[in-house]
């Protein structure tokens, strides 16, 4: 039976209400599965372009969150294993497990242990314990996500769990040092923070390559300086923002905080990639900040409006 223009368009309209709900939850699972809430957005990219570009034939909300599901997990465990071809740390075999072709830690716990604990289990381990315990989902749910048996599943559930406690509550023998802007990156990250914060938007974009690429997070992307510079238009409209210098999951970024709370923790934060002296992308996360849920932030300085 041939589809009618009407029903593709329902499906289509299905699909975009889907990914806007569950989005939050497919990059809870993602951050954590990459250790890292940058790695895990990307993951959730990747995974937006795969359903747009190949939509499915699904009219079930119920059906089609768990393809998604199924989808973000598959695409999680190919960027965990083009990462292991960087850094061996989890064998071929491990992966192939898991892709689609004892002292018990709770949820709520669960939920709270920072992204990079979570990387240190192997994949099967951390997969289900993320589907379980922090997302909820039954052990059937998590046995046709993972494409693996409800033993299987439940097997892995509990080793994973004494594990994650363990890391969780061993102590620090060793600590890892707290990472360190260099002095070029500290500069060209201080001059367009305090610009930004000035709303001297002209300055900003004098910093700007002509081919640079906007992502803001969950909303809209541009590509070019003419088109993004919509988005410095937009943020000279907006207040409650104040840009400083710190980290996420040891990544440089620009934390946004609330300038009236002295004492407040970042509210989100943007991601730039440069290009020379020029930047090349920005990836804003203000309209994604549940991407900090988790995260290791490292606040290096808060800064004042003007240069």
């Amino acid at each position: 039976m041939t589809d009618t223009p009407a029903s593709t368009h329902a499906r289509r309209q299905l699909l975009d209400r889907m990914l806007a709900e569950i989005r939050p939850r497919l990059h809870r699972y993602a951050a954590r599965m990459t250790g890292s809430a940058v790695d895990g957005d990307d993951v959730v990219q990747e995974t937006v372009v795969k359903v747009l570009d190949s939509p499915p034939d699904i009219d079930n909300f119920s059906l089609l969150e768990r393809w998604l599901i199924r989808v973000t997990h598959n695409t999680a465990i190919d960027f965990l294993r083009r990462r292991t071809r960087e850094d061996a740390r989890h064998v071929d075999e491990e992966l192939d497990m898991i892709v689609d072709h004892s002292a018990r830690i709770d949820a709520f716990d669960a939920a709270l242990v920072g992204f990079r604990i979570f990387a240190r289990l192997p994949p099967m381990q951390r997969s289900t314990v993320i589907f379980k315990d922090v997302l909820g989902y039954s052990l059937d749910e998590v046995s046709n996500f993972t494409n693996s048996t409800v033993p299987a599943v439940k097997s892995a559930l509990q080793r994973g769990r004494a594990r994650l406690k363990e890391l969780a509550n061993a102590p620090d023998d060793v600590p890892v040092p707290v990472p360190v802007l260099d002095a070029r990156e500290r500069r060209l990250l201080t001059t367009y923070a305090s610009h930004f914060n000035a709303r001297n938007f002209d300055a900003v974009r004098d910093m700007l390559a002509d081919e640079v690429k906007l992502n803001l997070v969950n909303r809209m992307q541009a590509n070019g300086k003419a088109r993004v510079s919509n988005y410095f238009e937009n943020y000279n409209r907006l207040n409650g923002w104040q840009l400083g210098l710190g980290f996420v999951d040891r990544n440089p970024a620009l934390l946004a905080f609330d300038p009236d709370d002295r004492d407040g923790a970042p509210l989100y934060f943007v991601v730039l990639e440069w290009s020379g002296n020029e930047v090349a992308a920005i990836r804003d996360f203000r309209y994604a900040r549940y991407a900090l849920e988790g995260a290791q932030i490292v606040v290096v300085e808060r800064l004042r409006a003007s240069i």
